[in-house]
């Protein structure tokens, strides 16, 4: 029987070495390392997102049980105090930009998935979440008089629901604060909530010729300009074009908007769409903002998957590098799923690789039964499994 390397080995063969050397010598992250390497650590807060150990000592405990494995893994065995000085040490960009490479190679992988909604642009939802610290332990993140925070902000091509844009900041900085550079491309559509809504900003998005969805605060004054009728039967109350009415607002967004009225009988409310687009129609437009709701679930998905709420460290630097190396297994998976055609939702196949991570066995037949195996899963399962081209 041929020797059959362990799946945790197989996984990180997955990941474009090359690519992650070239950024740690940018950022000399092995400058004066002879034994616990960038890539070491990667490996180790890889496994520690997986297992969802709670502590730096559950890792150390977990790894020792596995020792006599690591060296055919390819990574270097450390005390926890190694692990947790690499944290506060290294540069977290290592792995930001590692994980934004990944990011990249998944929407690729995604690009020809069809959207829930009907329409041909490329479709971004936009959105943050707060991840609450303890002040007194992490006290760099003030976020109001006695309590910590940091925000994650995201865009999430939703042609995949991959992360086109991620940046982590102050828990005191506004929503809206962090969106100037988030990359526009033109025909892109951009669905964001209301605390999105600054017009200087949705102007420069409508002047790079890309389209936004949004909900209309109550407080801004605006002025019919023509009405359309709509159809009731699927909750349309109203279709408009709109001027703003403020001189200040008017300044700012001189143009017309298009003002949609829904009625959403689920949840007994009317939801005030406001866009800049004018060849959708009004159902298409409620579609889409429904599906910024894809956003919420993100977050709730790597907030109960991966270690993101509890850290490993207090530092600044330590805390960025855990998020950063979770937002690394998040497209790894989401790359398996979509070039092995798995059926499996993300957090299935994320408890198949925790219970067989130090099995040896065929990487692919770690998430099938063998009552769901098909003759192209075999023939997969023989190929060498690259998913990225050196």
């Amino acid at each position: 029987m041929p020797h059959q390397s362990y799946v945790f080995a197989q996984l990180l063969h997955l990941l474009p070495r090359y690519e992650f050397q070239r950024i740690v010598n940018k950022y000399q992250g092995d400058y004066r390392t002879k034994h616990f390497k960038c890539w070491d650590q990667l490996a180790c807060m890889m496994f520690a997102h997986i297992r969802q150990e709670n502590s730096l000592r559950d890792i150390d405990i977990a790894l020792n049980a596995h020792a006599s494995k690591l060296y055919h893994i390819g990574i270097q065995q450390c005390p926890r105090s190694t692990l947790a000085d690499a944290n506060e040490r290294r540069d977290y960009r290592i792995y930001e930009e590692f994980a934004k490479a990944l990011m990249q190679r998944a929407r690729r992988h995604y690009a020809q998935t069809e959207l829930a909604v009907e329409v041909d642009n490329a479709v971004y939802a936009l959105d943050a979440s707060t991840i609450d610290l303890t002040l007194s332990l992490f006290p760099w993140a003030k976020f109001r008089k006695t309590k910590g925070a940091i925000k994650l902000h995201a865009m999430l091509d939703l042609r995949g629901n991959i992360p086109a844009f991620l940046t982590i900041t102050d828990g005191k900085v506004h929503d809206v604060k962090a969106a100037p550079p988030v990359p526009i491309e033109p025909e892109g559509i951009y669905v964001v909530d209301r605390a999105y809504i600054d017009f200087a900003w949705l102007r420069s998005i409508e002047q790079i010729g890309a389209f936004f969805v949004t909900r209309l605060k109550t407080s801004i004054k605006w002025i019919r300009v023509v009405s359309y009728p709509v159809d009731k039967l699927l909750g349309l109350r109203c279709d408009q074009e709109i001027l703003l009415a403020s001189k200040r607002l008017k300044k700012l967004y001189p143009g017309r908007l298009q003002r949609i009225s829904f009625r959403d009988e689920t949840q007994g409310r009317t939801l005030v769409f406001l866009t800049n687009s004018f060849m959708l129609s009004a159902e298409t437009i409620a579609a889409l903002y429904k599906a910024r709701w894809e956003i919420e679930l993100f977050f709730k998905w790597i907030k109960q998957n991966l270690r993101i709420k509890t850290f490993y460290g207090t530092s600044a630097n330590a805390v960025k590098t855990q998020i950063w190396i979770a937002m690394i297994v998040y497209p790894l998976l989401a790359i398996l799923k979509e070039r092995y055609h798995l059926e499996q939702p993300l957090s299935k196949l994320l408890h198949f690789l925790e219970v067989n991570l130090f099995e040896q066995k065929p990487f692919i037949s770690t998430f099938y039964t063998n009552a769901c195996r098909t003759r192209h899963e075999q023939k997969v399962e023989d190929r060498q499994l690259k998913l990225f081209d050196l």
